[in-house]
C-alpha cells in the first residue's frame, strides 16, 4: 500500500527506547559544574527548574498541556476550571523567571480556551508584546459548534530591550499583479525559478503551517506535536547563533531540534521517557539532515505539504 511505503512517522522499538534515554541527563546528574548546552532533561520541570541556573535563557518557547483532558505517554493531563488552570500555569511561570535573561524573549503557545489564562498569569511576570493566531490545516470537527483550527502563541519579553530579526522570517508571496516603474524596473518584486515573488514582512496571522502528519519526516507518535516550521519562525525571529533556546515542556523535542538545526544552543525537559528517547532519536537524525519543512534558502514558503 501506498501508506505504508511512504510512512515516515518516526518511532521506537523497545530496544532503542531504552538506548536514546541513557543519553538524557538525569536530576541525579545535575551539580554546579554541569553544562547544560544542548542536553535534555528527564525529569519533571517543576522540580528541575529549580536546579538550572540563573540568567542563562536567551528565548523560552513554551508549549503546556492545554486545559484539556488528554493522554501524554502514561500520564494524563486533566482538564480543570479555569482558577486551577491558571494557578497551575501561575505554579511552573514563576520559577522560569530568574533562569531568563534581561533581554530574553517568551512564548507561550495555547487552544482558544487557554488563551484566557496566559495574558492574566504570564502578564505578571514579563511585557506582553503580541499574540500571533495560527491555523491548524487538520482543525477538530463539530456537530454544533464552529470546527476548531486556531491556535495561539503569546509573545511576551522580559524588559523592553529584546532580539527581533525581522529580516529572518519574511515570507515569500506569488506576485498577483506585478508592478514595473517607467524604466521597466520591477518594483518591490523579483523573479525567481520563473516566478514572480516579493518578501513580505509576517503578519501576527498565519496561514502557512501544516501540522505533522504520516508522510512527512519529521512526524512522531506524540499528540499535540508542533511543526518544526512553526518554531522556526519563532527562534529565528527572537533569537541570535549560538543563544540558548529553552523549552521546559519539551514533548517529542521540536523546539530542541528546531534550534540545533538553526545554529542555536538548546535545553528542554520532558517527564515521559518515551518521548525524551524520540527527542534524542530526532537530534541524531538532525546532525544528518538540517532540512526545516517549508523553509529553503533563508525564506518560509507560503504552505508546505509532504510533496516539499
Amino acid at each position: 500500500m501506498p501508506q505504508k511505503t511512504r510512512n515516515k512517522t518516526i518511532s521506537l522499538s523497545a530496544t532503542q527506547e531504552n538506548s536514546y534515554v541513557k543519553r538524557a541527563l538525569k536530576l541525579s546528574d545535575i551539580s554546579r559544574e554541569t553544562d547544560f548546552n544542548n542536553k535534555i532533561i528527564w525529569h519533571d520541570t517543576f522540580t528541575a527548574l529549580t536546579c538550572l541556573p540563573d540568567s542563562f535563557v536567551d528565548l523560552m518557547i513554551v508549549d503546556p498541556p492545554y486545559n484539556l483532558t488528554k493522554s501524554f505517554g502514561k500520564r494524563v493531563f486533566k482538564q480543570t476550571d479555569l482558577q486551577s488552570y491558571q494557578k497551575w500555569l501561575d505554579e511552573w511561570l514563576a520559577k522560569t523567571v530568574r533562569i531568563l535573561k534581561p533581554n530574553a524573549s517568551i512564548y507561550i503557545c495555547s487552544d482558544w480556551q487557554t488563551s484566557i489564562a496566559i495574558p492574566v498569569v504570564a502578564g505578571k511576570y514579563f511585557t506582553l508584546r503580541n499574540r500571533i493566531s495560527w491555523e491548524r490545516d487538520k482543525g477538530r470537527a463539530a456537530k454544533n459548534n464552529w470546527k476548531n483550527c486556531l491556535e495561539d502563541i503569546w509573545f511576551f519579553t522580559k524588559s523592553e530591550q529584546y532580539t527581533f530579526n525581522l529580516d529572518a522570517v519574511k515570507m515569500q508571496r506569488k506576485v498577483l499583479a506585478p508592478y514595473r516603474d517607467q524604466a521597466g524596473i520591477p518594483k518591490d518584486w523579483q523573479e525567481k525559478d520563473g516566478q514572480r515573488i516579493r518578501l513580505t514582512a509576517p503578519s501576527n496571522i498565519w496561514t502557512d503551517i501544516t501540522i505533522p502528519f504520516w508522510s512527512m519526516a519529521e512526524n512522531t507518535e506524540h499528540p499535540t506535536q508542533k511543526p518544526e516550521k512553526l518554531i522556526a519562525k519563532l527562534v529565528l525571529a527572537s533569537s541570535n547563533v549560538g543563544d540558548m533556546v529553552f523549552d521546559p515542556f519539551l514533548g517529542s523535542g521540536t523546539t530542541a531540534v528546531t534550534a540545533y538545526k538553526l545554529g542555536r544552543r538548546y535545553l528542554g525537559i520532558e517527564r515521559e521517557r518515551k518521548y525524551v528517547a524520540l527527542t534524542l532519536k530526532r537530534l541524531e537524525m538532525a546532525t544528518q539532515n538540517k532540512q526545516i519543512q517549508g523553509y529553503e534558502d533563508g525564506v518560509f514558503k507560503s504552505r508546505n505539504s509532504c510533496e516539499e
